[in-house]
């Protein structure tokens, strides 16, 4: 890998993070497609491309954070207050994809990873992001979410382990059908987001410390985290913006598109 590909996969990396659209999926599908190849330093490219991205979450939503981060203790023991309850929610999100990765992870890594099963989650997904904008009313704040509400949310997010089915798109899809409204939808999915977010770089890290460290591309590595943290803070930005007056079939009919062009690559052999 040069550092024109790693720019890419950076740039790749930090717009779909964050659109209804699959990370993972791009990830696997632009290597397959430019036969981009990381060999064994493809997981600390990883670990860095997901450091960048929770850097943008974290740089965007700074307030959010440091208000819940100063809620904390307060969740923890059940005190009443705005930052408080959502701090619960998203511990009640979280919970399904601590378990979901935990058991199943080395097999979703092992056995999904592929473009077949991309075109498939990417085509499921872009269905559930149509059905969710016809049916559901758009009329709540994410903040009225129930724990079990959460708990459904925080479902669909582990759901999202699989490539192709994308966090931010499984999870809106779900809130939506919950009938939350989409900006506010995103904030808190984007806020949920960061216990996944970090608990992801640090299995990566792990693995990396297994495979061994000596020899890593810093320069390489430094592309990854830079352009994926300003490219991930850029499309957050743009993204809350753009949900506040804009469906999301647009992606869904996109990912239909990338879908089929696939299944077209791959029996073109």
């Amino acid at each position: 890998m040069d550092l024109l590909a790693a720019a890419l996969l950076g740039v790749v990396q930090g717009l779909t993070e964050f659109l209804p659209v699959s990370s993972s999926g791009h990830l696997i599908l632009a290597r397959a497609f430019f036969g981009w190849d990381p060999g064994r330093f493809g997981i600390a490219f990883d670990v860095a491309c997901h450091v960048g991205t929770l850097l943008a979450v974290v740089a965007f939503f700074r307030a959010d954070v440091a208000r819940l981060i100063a809620s904390a203790p307060g969740a923890v023991t059940g005190r009443d207050g705005e930052y408080e309850r959502l701090g619960r929610l998203i511990i009640a999100g979280t919970i399904p994809i601590v378990i979901v990765g935990g058991l199943f992870a080395d097999a979703i890594e092992g056995q999904l990873r592929s473009p077949l099963v991309v075109a498939v989650t990417l085509a499921l997904g872009g269905v559930g992001l149509i059905f969710a904008e016809r049916v559901g009313r758009k009329s709540r704040d994410a903040r009225t979410l129930g724990f079990g509400e959460a708990l459904a949310v925080g479902c669909a997010q582990a759901l999202a382990l699989a490539p192709g089915v994308s966090r931010s798109g499984a999870t809106l899809t779900l809130a939506m059908l919950l009938h939350v409204e989409r900006a506010s939808a995103a904030r808190f999915i984007f806020l949920m987001s960061l216990p996944a977010i970090v608990a992801a770089a640090a299995k990566e890290a792990l693995d990396l410390s297994e495979v061994g460290m000596a020899g890593l591309p810093v320069t390489i590595l430094a592309v990854g985290l830079v352009v994926s943290a300003l490219v991930g803070y850029t499309t957050v930005k743009c993204f809350v913006r753009y949900l506040a007056a804009h469906s999301l079939a647009g992606f869904a009919y996109y990912r239909f598109a990338l879908a089929a062009f696939t299944v077209i690559w791959l029996l073109a052999g």
